[in-house]
Order: structure tokens, then C-alpha cells, then sequence
């Protein structure tokens, strides 16, 4: 069964960032499926995948990410 996890993003400034979160989300094991809000600077993504490779893809690809629910 795959669950939704909420991630918010920063540093997205246009479409072509969330493009780019968007792509670097699906890259990661058990992605399947990414949406992401250019507008409300977050993405949910429903697979298996652990929040915290999610975290650092959105990482590698140059912008800073958070599980939401995550510590503070």
C-alpha cells in the first residue's frame, strides 16, 4: 500500500524549479506518483519511498526540502 507523504520545499522559483523537484522526486525507489505546488512551495509523493530519501533528492538537485510532521 502506498502512502502519501507531504514534503515542503524551498527555494522554487519558478516552473522549472518544480520541474526539477518534481523530476528529481520520481528518480528516487519506490516513487509512484509526484505532485508538486510551485505555489504553496511543497510536494506530495504516494509510494513506498522513505521521507528521508525523499529529503535528499530534492537536496541534490539544489533546493532544501522537509518531511512535513518531520522535527523541528
Amino acid at each position: 500500500m502506498s502512502a502519501a507523504i507531504r514534503l515542503e520545499v524551498s527555494g522554487m522559483r519558478c516552473g522549472g524549479c518544480a520541474a526539477n523537484v518534481e523530476k528529481a522526486l520520481r528518480s528516487v525507489s519506490g516513487v509512484a506518483d509526484v505532485r508538486v505546488d510551485l505555489a504553496a512551495g511543497s510536494a506530495e509523493v504516494r509510494g513506498t519511498a522513505p521521507p528521508e530519501a525523499l529529503v535528499a533528492a530534492v537536496q541534490r538537485a539544489g533546493y532544501d526540502a522537509r518531511a512535513e510532521g518531520a522535527g523541528a
